[in-house]
């Protein structure tokens, strides 16, 4: 039987507990046999009490031997103690998979787990994680992300994806469907599927990225290369592409992309332009492109959300 652990601190989020937990405990009722069991742990034993103002009782993480320890999200500020994070890292030595849910990426990170690899967090924060933990490749836009024995998820629901995805890789494809259909949610969404919409409108603080973002939505179906983007706002491609990713997390190919699914989105739900028409008019050139780019960020080709819509 694999032990996953749920760490939490004061101000954790409610469901990035109970989302994930409540995964692995229909897997339970799907398998012939329990195949996990849960364990919540905190820095020091006791009640924890959540954003929402409801305690629960946890071990300590002192004690704890886990299969797969899972850091919750909640509030970032004030960082964990430097004696917490260490106990984190000790005990992250002892287990096969390391998972953060939502903004508990920034626990993972200050506890260096993250150094050098690729993560994901709540699209709210992602470019301050970028900012703060420069040596992360932080991908704003994914639902999860994993690089080796360690997992990252987006915001808050997301951590249900995650959970269903290590049942996955644990027990197999038609076990991980069974429990998506019990909890009534989609099996699943996948990993390079992308936040919501409004990932990319982070409001960059930068006046200049702001300014890029905005030259972008104005120029949509023309050939939007980022050195074209340095350019018209007088930086040079180096600063511009680091100064990007630092204020939104994520690559100016990728907000580009994101703003052209996004306003094809809204002309596939709302006219009867052909498909083609939409897509040389936001600038993916043809339909072929445009098909991709949904399946990616949306999880479905433009024509299913279209026949949604009339349905």
């Amino acid at each position: 039987m694999r032990t996953i652990g749920f760490y939490v601190a004061p101000g954790f989020q409610m469901l990035d507990l109970a989302g994930p937990a409540g995964a692995f405990e229909a897997a339970n009722d799907h398998l012939e046999s329990p195949a996990y069991r849960l364990h919540v742990l905190a820095a020091d034993k006791g009640a924890v009490t959540s954003s929402l103002g409801v305690a629960i009782t946890a071990a300590s993480l002192d004690d704890a031997v886990l299969d797969t320890l899972v850091v919750t999200g909640g509030r970032i500020d004030p960082l964990l103690s430097a004696g917490t994070l260490s106990h984190i890292v000790e005990t992250s030595r002892r287990c096969r998979r390391v998972v953060s849910v939502c903004t508990g990426a920034f626990a993972l990170a200050a506890a260096g787990l993250l150094d050098g690899r690729r993560a994901t967090t709540h699209w709210r924060y992602a470019a301050r994680l970028q900012r703060e933990y420069p040596s992360i490749r932080v991908e704003a836009d994914r639902i999860f992300c994993r690089d080796g024995n360690v997992w990252t998820s987006a915001g808050i629901t997301a951590g249900i994806d995650l959970a269903l995805a290590l049942i996955e890789e644990d027990h197999g494809f038609a076990i991980a469907k069974g429990v998506a259909q019990h909890l009534v949610v989609y099996h699943r969404r996948h990993g390079g599927q992308s936040q919501f919409a409004a990932s990319v409108d982070l409001a960059p603080e930068n006046d200049r990225i702001a300014a890029a973002i905005g030259y972008a939505r104005d120029h949509i179906a023309e050939g939007l290369t980022v050195e074209r983007l340095a350019e018209e706002i007088g930086m040079s491609l180096r600063q511009f592409s680091r100064a990007f990713r630092a204020q939104t997390g994520t690559t100016p190919a990728r907000v580009v992309e994101r703003l052209r699914v996004d306003l094809a989105r809204g002309r596939i739900e709302t006219t009867a332009e052909p498909v083609e028409r939409i897509a040389e008019a936001v600038g993916f050139g043809d339909a072929e492109n445009m098909r991709r780019a949904f399946i990616r960020i949306y999880g479905q080709p433009p024509q299913s959300i279209r026949r949604a819509i009339k349905s």
